[in-house]
């Protein structure tokens, strides 16, 4: 059942089918005359250095797949010194994982139905010493994977979770920015023309965009997989 969930798509699972190919599609163009004696795959996302640019995404529900659950991960994150991003729809607490290790932390926000639970864990984020807040936008709801469907699946408690909010827009990820000094990052943007931000509340942020490989989890046919959205 569980093996199911981790491993499966939304409805017909086209985009996950896509995704795979997508890789497969993909050819090294080797450089010729290029000291290769010293490489450095380092970068710095938001003042923070990490080993290589990999992050590890929000995935919710780790629980049921190792008892420590998110709190593992995150100190994996650290011993390969990189960036974890906690999901909001995880099986450990902020206050967990944030005391787990010195890892640098960002946390992940969906835009839920009542703003005081998102203030809620903003709050419980910075308390935490989270460095900064990823907003999804991808996902109004969620997708329908007839996997779990068919196995019945009962999933745990999210301790972080409360109900999505299906009309969220771009006036929602502005109110975001006026309630905290964290940076915000967007995460889930299929498309050049959002990714240009034209809605005024976009521009006015400045915010950098994420591009998280598990989008397919909840989606079906989108319009673009994320290497080729990499690539435009």
């Amino acid at each position: 059942m569980y093996y199911d969930f981790y491993t499966g798509g939304a409805e017909d699972e086209y985009t996950l089918k896509e995704n795979g190919e997508a890789f497969q599609r993909i050819m090294i163009r080797p450089r010729i005359l290029v000291d290769v004696s010293r490489i450095d795959m380092s970068i710095t996302v938001l003042g923070y250095k990490i080993s290589a640019p990999i992050m590890v995404a929000p995935t919710s529900m780790q629980q049921l797949a190792h008892p420590e659950g998110e709190v593992a991960t995150t100190r994996a994150a650290a011993a390969c010194n990189t960036i974890m991003i906690l999901s909001c729809m995880s099986t450990s607490t902020v206050e967990e994982v944030a005391s787990s290790c010195n890892a640098v932390r960002f946390f992940q926000l969906y835009v839920f139905k009542r703003r005081d639970i998102s203030a809620q864990l903003v709050r419980r984020a910075e308390k935490g010493g989270f460095e900064a807040i990823v907003q999804t936008v991808y996902s109004p709801r969620l997708g329908r994977r007839e996997a779990d469907i068919k196995n019945k699946m009962v999933t745990p408690q999210l301790k972080n979770f409360e109900g999505l909010l299906p009309t969220a827009v771009n006036s929602d990820i502005g109110w975001l920015r006026s309630i905290t000094s964290l940076p915000i990052l967007v995460k889930g943007v299929l498309t050049h023309e959002d990714g240009n931000m034209e809605a005024p509340s976009l521009i006015l942020t400045c915010l950098p965009i994420m591009i998280i490989q598990h989008e397919l989890e909840q989606k079906t046919h989108l319009a673009k997989i994320q290497v080729r959205i990499v690539h435009c």
